[in-house]
């Protein structure tokens, strides 16, 4: 039987796997998951770097590695995953597609449906609606790469057969949270934005039991 966040489970705390959770996104999701109550672990390649997650259980590995990740799936109602890449204008970048295509292979294994993936403004097809220094400048030189494994990223996710969600925000920022987020889905007229990691963090966390954006790629802006 698939384990996923349905009626029968909404009212006890998620059991959740955070990847990405040192970074800056991925600390406002670990913290806000436990100022929510919930039952949060996270995959770690460096517990040193982890060591203010206070309240999370750490798992430490590789999260390209089926084996480390399949010990931390395991039991757990969802995943999120907010791995990143630094900029990288000339090697190729393959770390999200390759940690993505064992995260499908663990969840499917241990038998864990839910996954919801950031991405970004970029990927798939809000590629050329970041504003003109991103999609003129910084994109072409500093992220093609990042942005070319992104979407074989999103690819692998849309492929697997999962209850997946794709979250792309806008240009992110480290302001206070509690803006009004908005979804575009016409992005015809969308040139730029921004958002800041604390309301990219809660809105990720409120797609756990939560089918809004089942199956959907929700560009997230101010």
């Amino acid at each position: 039987m698939t384990t996923s966040v349905t009626e029968s489970n909404r009212a006890e705390a998620p059991k959740i796997l955070i990847l990405g959770a040192t970074g800056p996104t991925g600390r406002h999701i670990v913290s806000q998951a436990l100022a929510r109550g919930w039952d949060v672990t996270v995959l770690v390649r460096s517990p040193e770097k982890a060591a203010d997650l206070k309240g999370a259980k750490l798992v430490v590995g590789d999260a390209r590695d089926e084996k480390a990740l399949r010990p931390a799936v395991k039991g757990r109602d969802a995943v999120i995953s907010a791995l990143g890449t630094p900029a990288s204008p000339f090697r190729e970048v393959t770390l999200l597609s390759t940690a993505t295509r064992a995260l499908v292979s663990s969840m499917k294994a241990e038998q864990v449906s839910r996954l919801i993936t950031i991405t970004g403004i970029g990927a798939g097809n809000s590629k050329g609606h970041g504003g003109f220094l991103f999609d003129k400048v910084i994109f072409p030189l500093l992220l093609r790469h990042v942005y070319a494994d992104k979407n074989r990223q999103e690819a692998v996710i849309k492929d697997s057969g999962l209850d997946w969600t794709i979250v792309r925000p806008s240009i992110l920022n480290n302001k206070p949270w509690g803006n009004t987020i908005r979804t575009p889905t016409d992005l015809s007229d969308f040139h730029g934005g921004s958002i800041s990691r604390t309301d990219v963090a809660t809105f990720v966390l409120d797609q756990i039991g939560n089918d809004a954006w089942l199956r959907g790629s929700p560009l997230i802006t101010w």
